[in-house]
């Protein structure tokens, strides 16, 4: 089994800047994206950012500039500094991870962290 666990969340006033990590663990046999995504309430999930194994980044058109995410590989984990958050930015951010486990390599599946609160006030 996999599994994917955040840290770094919490509460910032807008302006501040707080950094996410996820874990990924288990039986692990690659990873090959991995990515945040968000949600706020009433609202559809959606991509912030994601790095593939190689280090290729893609980020929504909101967080450009503002956000970075990295990875490292020997650790199985990915990061996501943000900077400048702002209050619409409240929302659950959840971690996401392509991964081929040990028992069946050739087979991609996506997992899922319980996801993470952060909350911008104003």
């Amino acid at each position: 089994q996999v599994q994917l666990v955040e840290s770094g969340g919490g509460l910032v006033q807008a302006g501040g800047s707080l950094r996410l990590s996820c874990a990924a663990s288990g039986s692990i046999f690659s990873i090959n994206t991995m990515g945040w995504y968000r949600q706020a309430p009433g609202k559809q999930r959606e991509l912030v950012a994601s790095i593939t194994s190689g280090g290729s980044t893609n980020y929504a058109d909101s967080v450009k500039g503002r956000f970075t995410i990295s990875r490292d590989n020997a650790k199985n984990t990915v990061y996501l500094q943000m900077n400048s958050l702002k209050p619409e930015e409240t929302a659950v951010y959840l971690c996401n991870a392509r991964i081929a486990t040990k028992s069946v390599p050739w087979k991609i599946n996506d997992y899922w962290a319980p996801g993470i609160q952060v909350t911008v006030s104003s």
